[in-house]
């Protein structure tokens, strides 16, 4: 379980610290615990968590391990996405694209948002680039190697 970039309490008032706690400490780790239990004594057992994912996305007989592996990149992934004072409309390039591709900022939260509601579940929504363009997915476009995600 990688440890959070700030205190639990530093994204308050936008997050809790008791949601955080919840999140992070039940829900996060049990699906590091399930990740980890699914994959002992296989050939996954030494294998980067990307590795994990791209090797059980799409696999019926793997869909267990695989909600589980995704949930935990998605959550490493999300914590370290969020800053204490962070978070606010975009500037500079950012801005610029997001208007490009979604003709405003507010167009591009609604977008977004309706992403994630009617994504089952978790709720979860990526911004991706798309041959140069910005776009909503409810799945990462595809895992890549990202030197700031833990691998387990």
């Amino acid at each position: 379980m990688p440890p959070l970039p700030y205190a639990q309490d530093a994204l308050a008032p936008v997050i809790t610290g008791n949601t955080i706690s919840f999140h992070y400490g039940k829900h996060h780790q049990a699906y590091v615990n399930n990740t980890i239990k699914m994959i002992a004594g296989t050939e996954l057992e030494k294998a980067t968590l990307e590795e994990i994912v791209k090797k059980t996305a799409g696999r019926a007989d793997q869909t267990g391990l695989f909600n589980n592996a995704a949930q935990v990149y998605n959550h490493n992934f999300y914590w370290l996405s969020m800053k204490p004072g962070g978070g606010g409309e975009p500037r500079g390039k950012m801005a610029e694209k997001i208007n490009e591709c979604f003709g405003s900022y507010p167009k591009f939260v609604e977008a977004f948002s309706n992403a994630a509601a009617s994504q089952f579940g978790s709720g979860w929504a990526w911004l991706v680039v798309d041959e140069g363009k910005l776009k909503w997915s409810k799945l990462p476009m595809r895992i890549r190697r990202s030197p700031r995600l833990p691998g387990r």
